[in-house]
């Protein structure tokens, strides 16, 4: 004789099921802690951005003047200097040299500003380590 069982699925939830509490007065949800939004390190590409824009103002040249020199076009030289495109080593040493400078006098700037500003973004024992840099420093 056959014995019969009946085809039920087990049904395992995803989720435990919600308690009802039962007559408690629904408490009002936690204000969010009301914190200043953490501060962003800043990205390589705006610091070289800026070192390149600054040397161009102090030497009183337009991005056309100095595109041309370096052989690059204005509206890309322009998107650099603003930190919007992530230029070559090749596209910087040509911008670099066509305001008179080295790539390394370049890079040098851009990591001078990094770390005089990753004193601002230091979060919680990211602080300087008190360690005097001699040489560039990259990191990636």
């Amino acid at each position: 004789m056959t014995s019969h069982v009946p085809n039920e699925a087990r049904v395992i939830p995803l989720r435990p099921r919600a308690q009802r509490p039962e007559a408690a007065p629904a408490a009002p949800p936690a204000a969010p802690e009301r914190r200043r939004p953490a501060a962003r390190e800043p990205l390589w590409r705006d610091l070289v951005g800026d070192v390149l824009r600054r040397e161009r103002l102090a030497q009183e040249r337009t991005l056309k003047e100095v595109a041309e020199t370096a052989r690059i076009s204005m509206p890309y030289l322009s998107e650099v200097e603003r930190g919007r495109k992530e230029a070559s080593s090749e596209v910087l040493a040509a911008a670099a040299g066509a305001l008179g400078l080295g790539l390394g006098d370049l890079l040098a700037r851009a990591q001078g500003e990094l770390v005089r500003l990753a004193t601002r973004y230091a979060g919680p024992g990211r602080g300087p380590s008190g360690a005097r840099y001699d040489g560039m420093c990259l990191a990636a």
